[in-house]
């Protein structure tokens, strides 16, 4: 049996190259992220707020975005630093409840809720 021959066994492990990575998890909805699902690394501290040397974690771009729409960045910095403090807000709950009934890679369009809409046209 030649090198090309070897090279395609399903069946043999030696042919099969490096081992896996074993997949990336979401934090905040605790679903694997799949390599062909968007994603994106959230800064736990904004980095308008700070946070551009601190900790970040990879999250569905779709959680992410989740994030963004209902929290202005100083509430994040706040009181929403941390995956737990964001897994426990009422808002976010409801969301990571349905969320994760969806599959790994799912990715929809996100809006502003009409809370933060408002805040962000009236800012006094």
């Amino acid at each position: 049996m030649g090198r090309r021959d070897r090279m395609w066994r399903a069946d043999d492990p030696t042919t099969q190259g490096p081992a896996a990575k074993a997949p990336v998890i979401c934090p905040l909805c605790e679903r694997p992220i799949p390599p062909r699902a968007k994603s994106s690394l959230h800064h736990l501290t904004p980095k308008l707020k700070g946070g551009a040397r601190a900790g970040t974690v990879r999250l569905h771009q779709i959680c992410h975005s989740a994030i963004h729409a209902r929290f202005s960045e100083a509430e994040i910095a706040r009181r929403l630093a941390d995956v737990d403090a964001l897994r426990t807000d009422p808002e976010m709950a409801q969301f990571l409840a349905w969320v994760r009934t969806k599959p790994d890679d799912f990715h929809a369009a996100t809006r502003m809720t009409r809370d933060r809409r408002g805040a962000k046209r009236d800012p006094y």
